[in-house]
């Protein structure tokens, strides 16, 4: 089997001292409502082996879940205007420097944690510490994405939320398809697994570090599921990269 890597990622990762190679997998566009469970039926089932663990990206679950809300839902207050004013405007999508996810962030988990999170995050900055409003207002808000068409015109009036029960439906994965897998939300800033499959034995730690460097990509790559296989002295798999979106 070859490997093919998003431009300017590399196939081969050492953690623990291992070394793992990732196959970014190639898809169509997903949309909304379709089963998770015939998309790795159709990518993953045909080039799977036992062992391997692939990760796949939270908005896809997510779509195929329905857990989005849409624009017009979402009624923009007072507090959500001020506040986003303070707040950064970071470049790897829609934070709640955006007044739309500041209302989010309000209407999810209230006024008064928001506004101590605003509070919170303006005092700590100055000592130089980043993301405590995120830590403050949880993963509810922090991971939801979309609201943002500069790469896909599809997500500019959705935000996507968080996966429900991501351990279960990786459970549900396995049990059905025998695939092992993870769910990671990933940027070029930072990852999280958001949840595995019983199976796995690697630890939570050791799985972040297969893809530390977002092997997925965040542009039109279409590549959403990454496929990861321990390699063994007598592999003979060829490696090769892919630079073409």
């Amino acid at each position: 089997m070859e490997f093919f890597s998003n431009e300017g990622k590399k196939v081969e990762i050492e953690v623990s001292g291992d070394i793992y190679l990732r196959h970014a997998i190639k898809t169509r566009f997903i949309k909304q409502g379709e089963s998770y469970i015939d998309v790795f039926k159709e990518y993953v089932f045909p080039i799977y082996e036992k062992g391997d663990i692939i990760s796949v990206s939270e908005k896809i679950i997510a779509l195929c879940q329905n857990r989005v809300v849409r624009r017009d839902e979402i009624k923009i207050g007072f507090w959500a205007k001020l506040l986003s004013k303070f707040a950064s405007h970071p470049d790897t999508g829609v934070g709640v420097g955006e007044t739309i996810k500041m209302q989010y962030a309000i209407d999810t988990v209230g006024l008064f944690r928001v506004l101590w999170a605003s509070f919170a995050s303006a005092v700590t900055k100055i000592f130089g510490k980043k993301g405590v409003f995120y830590e403050i207002v949880g993963i509810e808000v922090s991971g939801l994405d979309g609201f943002y068409d500069h790469v896909w015109k599809e997500y500019g009036d959705i935000g996507i939320k968080i996966p429900e029960n991501s351990s279960g439906v990786c459970n549900e994965i396995f049990e059905k398809l025998g695939i092992s897998c993870m769910i990671v939300d990933a940027n070029d800033l930072g990852q999280e697994v958001l949840g595995y499959s019983s199976d796995i034995t690697l630890g939570e730690p050791e799985l972040k570090e297969l893809i530390k460097d977002n092997p997925s990509g965040q542009g039109k790559e279409l590549t959403p599921l990454i496929l990861i296989r321990k390699r063994v002295d007598n592999n003979s798999d060829i490696i090769t990269s892919k630079n073409e979106t």
